[in-house]
């Protein structure tokens, strides 16, 4: 089922906001949302605004981001990763995820892949 127009807005509208509350909302909401459209912008959103408390909802947490159950949601997500101008923050978290002990393996893995498909398109 296509989202609405509205709700790209408000997604969008979350995204360009500065506010750290927006990053809560989109996490809570947006990346928990059974519609796979919703959770492929809403992590587009969270990596745009290219902050360390976004990118590590996208990176570090389990069925958000780049770890989603969805291929789709997944991919779109590495590729916003790729796409950044400015790739230093989320090349910290991805360094950070990677030695973080407590983390799940397929996590860390993930985080390994994404660094090595970034350390290519600098």
């Amino acid at each position: 089922m296509a989202i609405s127009k509205k709700l790209c807005n408000i997604i969008e509208a979350l995204g360009i906001h500065e506010d750290n509350d927006s990053i809560r909302v989109l996490n809570e909401i947006g990346t928990n949302c059974a519609n796979d459209e919703v959770r492929e912008l809403t992590s587009k959103a969270l990596i745009k605004k290219n902050v360390k408390k976004s990118l590590e909802i996208v990176i570090k947490e389990k069925g958000k981001g780049i770890n989603d159950l969805s291929a789709k949601v997944a991919m779109s997500a590495i590729n916003e990763l790729l796409s950044l101008k400015d790739k230093s923050f989320a090349t910290n978290v991805l360094e950070e995820t990677i030695a973080q002990e407590e983390l799940d393996k397929d996590i860390k893995d993930t985080a390994k892949s994404v660094k090595a498909l970034m350390s290519f398109s600098i």
